[in-house]
Formats: structure tokens, sequence, C-alpha cells
């Protein structure tokens, strides 16, 4: 598993991680950021900035309680720091009382393993032979070397840091086949660890004090419910001032003075970046680096969140004095010289993780592209994590970044969307105003059409000859009442039920109903054929009103009393003179057009002057 992952469910995309992190380890994809493994130095900047707590660094406590339930004794390694930390126990002892309860067989101070590397130390910078070192307490500080400065590996002081020399001090005294487990507040040891895998040097598990608390809630193990206890030998000296600036060396009593001393000290991300940068560029320093990543290890990233820098360093400080006032010298240089044969170095290769420079025309169309063409604009607010906006291009060419990381190219294009916005907005408006003119008139229409058609089918109804409208499947779309009563009592009966036989199936209420399918496939309309009903003898014309789709027919019963001819026509003539407007309005909604519908009539007209001039014969 990573030693660094990201929660995406509660990422906000603020960038501060991107700002904070050293090692260019982290880029926006999927709309959350990502942490690239083969690229961070587990610095922990990430975990601590991170507001949503959408940062975490790889968990330890089921490892640490697996150890713990087996059968071989586990020893814990506190960190110097650790006083810092937990301030709120009253007593130290009581704190180590606490680790015991947690299973812990034995619990040793990391601080005599610093005063072992201190001396270390002091022998390396006394015989230096010009060549100057970078300490390498640090994991993040070594991760960081061997990632991206591949120059300053032989740099790196060749001796292990203060936790590993305490894990082969616990090993020579309380044998080989110990668990070891370090309490640290630093999340890069979590992974520095395995460099030692398989050595008198091994760490089994690193667990963070926030992970040690989580621990002492979980197990209910309080101060006051345990007794007083006291750290397992060895003990050590001024080696807990370890996890603050020069700490280490006031160890060893190396001088550090401004005047005679030979080294640099600082800490912090900012002093920990420019002192590697000049150390690598700057050739008249002609001094040591000692070098915290953090404000101190008492700052670490598994420390609990809201800690102040200088409490935690007094603490420390008061501590070490505390300690100190007990402290049998003679016992404790003998220790040490007991100790002093053990291997204490280490060696370090160059890992190569450094990214393709891109060209000045790469750069510059990545600052093109964001409206930074000119020098005067590319100074950067700094809010998308990189110092400036040329650092901001060369890791958008790396594919590190991406525009919208940018928030002068966000609100540029955001004004330009919201100028796009209103533009569109206006043409709704429009739009909208439109729609409802003709929501309006098509209202005004569907009223008059439904007017039309009510004028229409009250005018059929009272048409002397049987009309029928039928569409492609031969279902009825509408009928008058003479249609009805021309069929004889049972569709008298079923037009009851259904009025205008809307929907009934023609080929079951007359016999003569290919003439209707017939028009619906040719198109060709069929004029005055007589054919026998039961016992009477019809005149059909059938006509297309929709091509293919609607066709009408006019059935007279050629039995019935006979109408005047000119009283037929006279009145189908003024139906069609004053209604015409009306019947157009009609024949759309049911398909036809205006020139079916006089068609229809007309059919009416001529069927009628037909049968009267028969009758005249």
């Amino acid at each position: 598993m990573p030693l660094i992952v990201t929660n995406k469910n509660k990422c906000n995309l603020s960038y501060t991680c991107i700002r904070v992190c050293p090692a260019k380890a982290i880029k926006i994809k999927d709309d959350f950021a990502n942490i690239i493994k083969s690229r961070c130095i587990g610095c922990g900047n990430c975990v601590a900035v991170c507001a949503q707590n959408a940062i975490e660094y790889r968990s330890s406590e089921d490892l640490v309680k697996q150890l713990l339930a087996d059968t071989e004794p586990v020893v814990a390694i506190c960190d110097p720091s650790i006083s810092g930390e937990f301030d709120d126990i009253l007593d130290f002892r009581n704190f180590v009382g606490m680790i015991r309860a947690l299973g812990f067989d034995y619990v040793v101070e990391a601080a005599f393993g610093a005063d072992l590397v201190a001396y270390r130390y002091k022998e390396l910078f006394k015989n230096f032979h010009g060549k100057y070192y970078i300490s390498t307490k640090c994991p993040a500080l070594v991760n960081n070397i061997e990632y991206f400065h591949p120059g300053l590996v032989d740099n790196l002081a060749p001796i292990v840091p203060p936790g590993i020399a305490m894990a082969k001090v616990v090993r020579k005294k309380y044998g080989k086949n110990v668990k070891i487990v370090s309490l640290s507040p630093c999340v890069a040891s979590k992974d520095d660890v395995k460099a030692f895998n398989g050595t008198d040097g091994s760490v089994h598990a690193v667990l963070s004090f926030a992970e040690l608390r989580k621990l002492f809630t979980e197990y209910g193990v309080s101060e006051n419910s345990v007794e007083f206890s006291e750290f397992d030998p060895p003990f050590a000296r001024l080696g807990g001032l370890f996890p603050i600036s020069h700490g280490l060396f006031q160890a060893a009593d190396i001088d550090i003075s401004m005047l005679n001393g030979g080294i640099i000290s600082t800490e912090g991300r900012n002093n920990f970046l420019r002192s590697i940068n000049e150390f690598k560029t700057q050739h008249d320093l002609y001094q040591h680096l000692d070098l915290f990543y953090c404000e101190g290890c008492i700052m670490g990233p598994g420390t609990s969140p809201g800690g102040r820098k200088f409490s935690r360093r007094s603490k420390v400080i008061r501590y070490v004095r505390k300690r100190l006032k007990t402290l049998d010298e003679i016992k404790w240089q003998k220790e040490i010289d007991e100790y002093s044969d053990l291997d204490l170095t280490r060696g370090f290769k160059s890992k190569g993780r450094e990214l393709p420079v891109p060209t000045e025309e790469e750069i510059l169309e990545v600052l093109v592209e964001m409206g930074k063409g000119k020098i005067e604009d590319q100074l950067g607010c700094g809010s998308c994590g990189y110092e400036s906006c040329r650092e901001f291009a060369i890791a958008k060419c790396q594919g590190l970044a991406n525009y919208e990381m940018c928030s002068s190219f966000t609100i540029k294009n955001m004004n330009s969307y919201i100028k796009e916005l209103g533009n569109t907005n206006a043409q709704l408006t429009k739009t909208k105003a439109a729609l409802k003119e003709s929501e309006r008139i098509a209202n005004e229409e569907r009223i008059i059409a439904q007017e039309a058609s009510e004028t229409v089918s009250a005018m059929l109804q009272k048409l002397p000859s049987g009309v029928v409208i039928v569409d492609e499947r031969l279902k009825v779309i509408e009928s008058n009442k003479t249609f009805v009563d021309l069929l004889g009592e049972e569709t008298r009966m079923l037009n009851e039920i259904i009025p205008g036989l809307v929907d009934a199936d023609l080929t079951k209420l007359i016999s003569f109903h290919k003439f209707f399918s017939t028009v619906i496939l040719n198109g060709e309309d069929i004029l005055n054929k007589d054919v026998h009903f039961g016992n009477r003898l019809f005149n059909v014309s059938v006509f297309t009103i929709k091509k293919n789709k609607i066709v009408g027919g006019i059935i007279r019963d050629l039995y019935a009393p006979e109408v005047r001819r000119e009283e037929v026509i006279g009145r189908a003539r003024a139906v069609i003179k004053e209604n015409l407007q009306t019947v157009q309005q009609i024949a759309f909604l049911l398909g036809e057009s205006a020139s079916k519908t006089e068609k229809l009539l007309s059919s009416i007209i001529k069927s009628h002057a037909s049968g009267e001039e028969g009758k005249g014969e």
C-alpha cells in the first residue's frame, strides 16, 4: 500500500497540498489530488495541511496489534519528541506504564541511539578532509536527495538515523529475536525502516503518535489506569534534544557557534529547499548542512494536529533537564563504550526521479494559453500551488498540472462564460416571449378548430345521406346518424355505447368494405356504385381524404323517399359558401385538406342531384 493516499470523496480541490509539496508529487486527476507514489518523499506536509482530512498516511495500527498478540517479545522505541506530544500526561513514568499496558515487553528511549549517532557525526565532521556533508537523520531529506539531487548523494552523511541505532542496541541487549516498534512523529520513517530489513537494525513497524493515541483509546488505557514505570535501559544523556534544531550536535559537544562552528542548521520546508539548492550551486559555503524537513521532529506529521512548536520545544528541553538530574554519567559512559562497536553506517544511491525539462517553446506555449505571455504577468499569485506562473507552466508540460488550477485563467474563462451565458439568457428571454405568443395563437386556433369541428360534425349529422370516415385499418374515425340508421337496429345499439361508432371495425359493419380498402390502397375514388345490403339497395361513393391514410364514404338508400333536387343543391352550396373557412380548419384536424372537404360536400350534392334526375326520368 502507498505511504500516502487521498480519499477522493473528501478532496475539495483547494490545491493546498500542491503548494506545500516539495517534490511535485501531487497532480490533479479525475477531480481530486492524486499522490504520485514514485515521487513522494514522505514528508507528510500534505497530510498536515489538508483541512478536509482527505489525505492520509498508511496506518500501522493493525500490524502493531498483531505483533503484540504474538509470542515474541516486543520492544517500543520512543522518539524523544514524545514528551512534547503527550503534554497531557503529568508524569513520564505514567506514560511508560501506559505503553506497557498495551502489551509491550520493553520500552526504551531512542535518545540513547541519538547519543551514539551524535558521536559518529562528531568524528565525521572532524575528519571530513574538505568534503562537506548533509546530515541524514531526516528520512524525508534522504529521499529528496536520492530522488532529485543525484549529484549530492555522495554528500549524504553515511550514518543511520537514531531510531535505527537504537534498534541495533536493543538487539544486542535484549536478543536478536525481539520485535521492534518505533513510536515516531515521522511519516517518512514508515518506509525508511524498510532499508534496514534483514539487518540488526530492522524495525517491524512505525507507529505515529496519533496512532498511539488511538490505541490507548481502543484499549481503554489512561494515566489513571496504570502504575508508574521507568524506561528500560540504556538511558540517554543529551540525545533527548535530537528532535530540536542543533540538538543532536549538542549531545556530542560539537561546536555549533557561528564563528567557530562548521555547521548550518535549519528547519522547515522553505529553508530546507533553499539550503539544498545553495549547497548544490554555491561552492563557497564551506559548511556542513544539518536539516529537518519539518519544523523539527516535534512538529512531524505523525503528531496530533494543532500542536505549538515552541511549547513542544520547551517541554522536550524540560524533560531532558529533568532526566539529567538523576543520570549516572559513569554508567552512561560505560554503555556508550559498550555499544561503540555497533555498525552505524549506511549507504545511499541515486534513484533518478527527476522529470524531463520542457523546452522554452513548450513553456511559452502554455504561458500564452494562460494569458501570461508577458514577463510582467508571470509573477504568479501562488493559488495554484506553484511559486510562479513559469513554474506552473513547467509543471503543466510535465503532466502535473492543468489549466483549471490557475485562478486567473479560471476567472477569465468564467467571465467569458458569464458573458456568453448572459447572451444566451437574453436570447432565451426573446424565445420565451415568442413561445408565449405562439402558444396564444395556437390556443386561439385550437378554439377555432374545435368550434369548426363541432360545426362540421353537426352538419354531417344533418345530412340525409350516410357518411362514414375510416383510417387505413378500416377503423371508423367518424360517422353520422343517417349512416347508423341505414345499417339497422344492431348498429344503432352499438352507437348508443360508442357514439359515432368511433374505432369500430368497418368490416364488421358493412359487406361492401372492400370499396374502402381499394381506395386506401390505390388512391382512386369509387363513385356511384350500387350495392345490395340486405333487402335494400345502396348507392355508394368512396373517395380519398388523405392518400393511403383516410377515406370517406357516402351511402344513399335508393329506396328512401326522395328529397327535392333544388333544395339539396341549394342547401349544400350555401354551406360551402358560408362555412368554407371553418371546414378548412376542421379538415386540418381530421387530416383532410379544405379541397377534400369541399369534394365531400360536392359529392353529396352530386349524389342527390343524380337521384333527382333518375326519378324525373
